[in-house]
């Protein structure tokens, strides 16, 4: 199994930045891939952001160009920067993890709050 820890969310004004972070623990081994998800209020959960095990990555239109995943292999850490943030950013954030043959199991973290506002 794998474990997650989401941290680094906050208050951050219009036009901000704020670095999320995903610690990993567990079968680190049998990842597939990492994503960040995003839970606004009263909308369903949204993806945001993906890497995989070769570093590939991807995002939801929504967020290119002003948000960045990355991995830290040394640190078992998977990592969101989120840069000109917008009121429509405010959310909560999860992390999630893929693992086994193929991505056949799922993990989530506990989300961390991110709100932008003036």
């Amino acid at each position: 199994q794998v474990q997650l820890v989401e941290s680094g969310g906050g208050l951050v004004q219009p036009g901000g930045s704020l670095r999320l972070s995903c610690a990993i623990s567990g079968s680190i081994s049998s990842i597939y891939a990492m994503n960040w998800y995003r839970q606004a209020p009263g909308k369903q959960r949204e993806f945001v952001a993906v890497i995989s095990n070769v570093l590939s990555t991807n995002y939801a239109d929504s967020v290119k160009g002003r948000f960045a995943i990355s991995r830290d292999n040394a640190k078992n850490t998977v990592y969101l920067q989120m840069n000109s943030l917008k009121p429509e950013d405010t959310a909560v954030y999860y992390c999630n993890a893929q693992y086994g043959t193929g991505g056949l199991f799922e993990s989530w973290g506990q989300g961390t709050q991110v709100t932008v506002s003036s």
